[in-house]
């Protein structure tokens, strides 16, 4: 599966073109780059800010102290501007020891707005005794205030922006490496796929219930007579999975520094350490699912699957033409006839659907093959719809699905499905049959 980079193209006329390989991996070493920071940005915003006041907030003990005095601290800034903040002596004592500290609250951050930490020091009176939260680990470290601040998570917006970006760009570069621009325009316009089905699964008077399908028939073929599209486009699966991943573990990595911070100041906390640690498996499953996806989706070329009518109808035969592209070495390559009962029921308050599968059929096997780089794998087989079979069937809380799966196992790579859905109607008295 090794790809070969060259700096140059063929020569056009008296120049010579870059390599479209070269150009594809710079793109996504720029998105990967991207993402990174934002990555890094993330961390260092839950670690600066998020973490410190979830320490104030469940670590801190509570105590009391006498303010000494008071005072608004300067700084000036590059652009000639002063910013604030403010500062409050106090005095406490802990364990026969006296301790006198400058602080306010935890950030210890500037801003504008002097006439702002004046009306805060104004509430504060030299001499009198407040309550404090000091950090049992550090007695030193102290703060009259603690709570949450609602614009601390505003400054996420910015790595949450690179990691989108970044990822969905990298993503894109992986799929599209070395393409051309005329391949990338149409493989965007089929990421968007129609919907297969009408919104209340209508086909009419005759065929209440019954799918329509009328947008799998829009596609013409190029041996048969129409191109079936795919459930879920492989691309799409792939920034879902990313997505899924990053909000999961952004989430569990607040907490995993929490807990991992506690243990390198001797102060572990057993019950989040315990809690936390199913919520980290399931993270790293989700690093390897998403690592998984990624190498189905760009070490695999497209499955493309053409068939000679429909929609289909019981005892009615019909023909298929498959073309898998990319350059794999196949262990097995097959194709699947297959209908599926879903339900949908209600069990207390939660929703809930099973899915059993009421036929299977296969209809094409080829094992220990090759296919190379620009030279598409091509079968076609012929398969017949059962003359008992039950029609595809939408309704609200059950459903009937007929489908077309293609199953790949590839030597090296992990194992591989697609999905092509197809319409079987009822097989009524005037309906014509292939």
């Amino acid at each position: 599966m090794a790809r070969n980079f060259r700096v140059y193209e063929k020569k056009r006329g008296h120049r010579r073109t870059g390599s479209r390989k070269l150009g594809s991996a710079g793109e996504a070493l720029f998105f990967a780059v991207f993402f990174l920071l934002g990555c890094g940005g993330l961390v260092a915003l839950f670690t600066t800010l998020v973490v410190p006041e979830w320490r104030v907030n469940h670590e801190f003990v509570q105590h009391t102290c006498t303010v000494l005095g008071t005072r608004i601290a300067e700084k000036a800034e590059s652009d000639g501007g002063t910013v604030y903040r403010p500062e409050i002596q106090i005095e406490y004592l802990i364990n026969g020891e006296t301790y006198v500290s400058w602080t306010y609250d935890i950030h210890n951050s500037y801003s504008g707005g002097r006439d702002e930490k004046q009306a805060i020091l104004n509430q504060f009176v030299v001499g009198a005794q407040y309550r404090c939260w000091y950090n049992p680990a550090d007695s030193k470290e102290v703060v009259l205030v603690r709570g949450y601040n609602w614009w601390v998570w505003l400054l996420f917006i910015v790595p949450i922006s690179f990691v989108l970006i970044g990822g969905g760009g990298f993503i894109y570069s992986a799929l599209h490496l070395g393409r051309s621009a005329e391949y990338r325009a149409a493989t965007t316009r089929r990421m968007v796929q129609p919907e297969l089905f009408d919104r209340h699964g209508q086909a009419g008077a005759d065929f209440p219930n019954v799918p329509t399908g009328a947008n799998m028939t829009n596609s013409p073929g190029t041996k048969l007579a129409f191109r079936l599209p795919i459930a879920t486009s492989p691309a799409w699966a792939l920034f879902t999975t990313l997505l899924a991943c990053l909000m999961w573990n952004g989430i569990v990595s607040v907490f995993l520094v929490i807990a991992v911070s506690g243990h390198l100041e001797g102060e572990p906390d057993w019950f989040l350490t315990v809690f936390i640690v199913p919520f980290v498996l399931i993270g790293v499953g989700l690093v390897v699912i998403f690592i998984r996806q990624l190498l189905v989706t760009s070490g695999i070329g497209p499955t493309l699957l053409e068939i000679s009518d429909h929609p289909l109808y019981p005892a009615g035969r019909y023909r298929l033409f498959l073309s898998q592209f990319g350059r794999l070495k196949m262990n097995s390559l097959e194709i699947l006839l297959v209908c599926e009962e879903e339900a949908r029921y209600r069990q207390g308050t939660d929703t809930r659907t099973e899915t059993r599968r009421m036929y299977q059929e296969q209809m094409f096997l080829r094992e220990g093959f090759t296919v190379r780089r620009g030279e598409p794998f091509e079968a076609d087989c012929e398969f017949a719809i059962p003359g008992n079979a039950m029609h595809s069937f939408k309704s609200d809380n059950n459903e009937i699905n007929w489908k077309l799966l293609v199953k790949g196992n590839v030597e090296g790579w992990p194992d591989y499905q697609r999905t092509f859905p197809v319409i079987v109607y009822p097989n009524v008295s005037g309906s014509s049959n292939p």
